[in-house]
C-alpha cells in the first residue's frame, strides 16, 4: 500500500533529506587514494550525529555500519572495511539519515584520484540516467515510464541496468511501496500520483546486468566483475512534476 504524503509530511522529511545530501558534500574532499572505507564510515557517522540525525543503515536488518560504500565492481550494499582506496577507483557512497522519525536517502559515485576513461563514461551515464528518470515523473505517468526512460538511455550508451535492485517508497519507513525499477515499458506499472515520495537510484554496469550477493549476506557485485556506478535522489511528486528533496544546502 503506497502511503501518499501530505505537504506537511513532505516538509517534515526535508531536514533528513538535506542532511543526507550535505553528508555527500562533506565527504567528497576526503575521498582520495589511501583512505579506507572504514574511515569514510566514521566520518559519515560522526557528521550525521553532529547534525542531529541517526544513520539509518546502522543495525538495519543487521547491517553493521552507518553507510554503504560500494567500490568498483560492487553494485550496492558494500560494507566499509580497512581496505584502502586506490587511484582510479570509483566508489558509491550511499547515505540514509533519520531525523524526527523521517528518512532521507541519497547516493553518489565518486572518482578516487584520476578516473579511467571507461569508469568516467560509466559514472557520467549513471548520473544522467538518474536525471532522465526524474524528468519523467509527474502525476499520471507510470513507474514503467521511469524504467523505460532510464533503460533506453543506458542501453543506448552500451551499458546495462541492474534488474534485481530498485528504488523504493520512503518516509517514516526506510523502504515502503512502491518499488521503482529502472527498466520497463512505457505505460506499464503503477500510475504516479501527487504525494508519492520515493527514490530513483539506477545501478549501471559496464558489462552485463546480472549480479550476486557475497557470503556476508549484503555485498552485491556484478557477476562478470565489471564496474558498476549509481546515483540516487529522494523525490516528492508534486502536481507539476518531481521535486528533488535530497539537494544539498551546503557547498564543498
Amino acid at each position: 500500500m503506497v502511503q501518499l504524503k501530505t505537504a506537511a509530511e513532505i516538509e517534515a522529511m526535508r531536514p533528513a533529506c538535506q542532511v543526507a545530501a550535505n553528508t555527500l558534500v562533506m565527504i567528497e574532499p576526503y575521498i582520495k587514494p589511501g583512505i579506507t572505507t572504514d574511515e569514510i564510515n566514521q566520518l559519515v557517522h560522526d557528521y550525521t550525529l553532529k547534525q542531529g540525525g541517526i544513520p539509518a543503515p546502522l543495525n538495519y536488518r543487521g547491517f553493521p555500519k552507518s553507510v554503504c560504500t560500494s567500490v568498483n565492481h560492487v553494485v550496492c550494499h558494500g560494507i566499509p572495511d580497512k581496505k584502502k582506496l586506490k587511484d582510479g577507483d570509483i566508489i558509491n557512497v550511499d547515505v540514509t539519515t533519520i531525523i524526527d522519525g523521517w528518512h532521507g536517502d541519497t547516493s553518489k559515485t565518486f572518482y578516487v584520484g584520476k578516473p579511467k576513461v571507461r569508469a568516467q563514461k560509466l559514472t557520467e551515464v549513471a548520473r544522467e540516467a538518474l536525471q532522465i528518470g526524474i524528468d519523467v515523473v509527474k502525476p499520471g505517468a507510470t513507474l514503467g515510464d521511469i524504467g523505460y526512460a532510464i533503460q533506453s538511455f543506458v542501453e543506448k550508451n552500451r551499458f546495462s541496468v541492474v534488474r534485481e535492485y530498485c528504488g523504493h517508497g520512503i518516509g517514516r519507513v526506510f523502504h515502503e511501496d512502491p518499488q521503482v525499477v529502472h527498466f520497463g515499458k512505457q505505460g506499464e506499472g503503477m500510475v504516479i500520483k501527487e504525494g508519492m515520495v520515493f527514490t530513483i537510484e539506477p545501478m549501471v554496469n559496464v558489462g552485463k546486468h546480472p549480479v550476486k550477493v557475497l557470503n556476508d549476506g549484503w555485498t552485491v557485485v556484478t557477476r562478470d566483475r565489471g564496474l558498476s556506478a549509481q546515483f540516487e535522489h529522494t523525490i516528492a511528486v508534486r502536481k507539476d512534476g518531481a521535486e528533488i528533496l535530497t539537494l544539498p544546502t551546503t557547498k564543498g
